[in-house]
């Protein structure tokens, strides 16, 4: 009995510390984006494969959105514009910066660092 007891605590503390393991990120980089988007491509072709695997990534992973198509209601507080593609950093549900277009990976990457710096985050390390 002792250790059928000892196992189902062992079993209950599993789910806490998976949990514990992962990272709270609220932050959020949502791309609005639209169907023949040539900005859209571009961004897809330059910067799209690298972004998940880095530190700004990490930080506030890529959530593509349709402009056509119903917003999600968890965004129903962020402003849609008809000009794709658009960046805006949502933080728990927060709007922290907007980037409008896309004109190349080094503008791209300077103005997502300006906005990032905006999160409240404590430091690395």
């Amino acid at each position: 009995m002792q250790i059928r007891n000892s196992i189902l605590a062992l079993l209950a503390a599993i789910p806490l510390t998976v949990a514990a393991a992962i990272p709270a990120n609220a932050a959020e980089l949502i791309m609005f984006e639209q169907a023949g988007c040539s900005w859209c491509a571009r961004w897809n072709a330059e910067i799209g494969p690298a972004y998940p695997k880095t530190e700004e990534g990490q930080i506030a992973p890529l959530r593509r959105v349709d402009i056509h198509k119903k917003l999600p209601d968890d965004l129903a507080g962020i402003r849609v514009e008809r000009f794709t593609p658009t960046f805006v950093l949502v933080d728990n549900g927060v709007e922290i910066g907007r980037m409008r277009g896309y004109t190349g990976d080094e503008f791209f990457w300077y103005l997502l660092g300006e906005m990032l710096q905006k999160l409240d985050r404590p430091p690395a390390g």
